[in-house]
């Protein structure tokens, strides 16, 4: 089936099969592959991009679903090379080891800071709260917690140019 996905700003038209995961999609399709499949089971979260806007773990969404949609990858935080807060707070905290969970660390932490209205609010237990559908061996979770916060306080509007 043909299928049209927007994704991170442009529309991408492929041929696929109906049952075709839009992990699968991203990554063999479009060559996006920034977004990790993991697990296998929608546990460990290293798929996460973002649907409209919100988090989906896309090892469980069909590229046909995705359709209509807006989807965001890792790719699409960067823009005219320069770094999304999220992602330079990652590099300025040290929020990632092995780098496997970290792209959906990251489209998690953008939704987390785009829906709410002050950022710098937040608690280490509300940022936590909202990784908590993600798996991270490496870190113990502090630099991922302290990367977040870092983007809360450094709004993409203060990032050098």
């Amino acid at each position: 089936m043909q299928v049209t996905v927007n994704v991170n700003g442009r529309d991408h038209t492929r041929e696929v099969e109906p049952r075709t995961l839009l992990v699968h999609f991203l990554r063999d399709d479009l060559g996006l592959t920034g977004t990790h499949w993991g697990c296998d089971t929608s546990n460990c979260g290293a798929c996460v991009v973002l649907m409209d806007g919100e988090p989906a773990k896309s090892c469980t969404v069909l590229a046909a679903t995705a359709a209509g949609h807006e989807i965001r990858t890792v790719e699409g935080l960067e823009v005219d090379g320069v770094l999304d807060p999220v992602q330079q707070g990652f590099t300025e905290e040290h929020g990632l080891q092995c780098g496997f969970c970290t792209a959906g660390m990251m489209l998690t932490a953008r939704a987390l800071l785009d829906s709410v209205p002050d950022p710098t609010s937040l608690t280490d237990a509300e940022i936590r709260d909202a990784i908590s559908g993600q798996i991270c061996r490496c870190t113990g979770y502090a630099t991922i917690v302290r990367s977040i916060r870092w983007a809360a306080e450094h709004p993409k509007e203060e990032q050098p140019a």
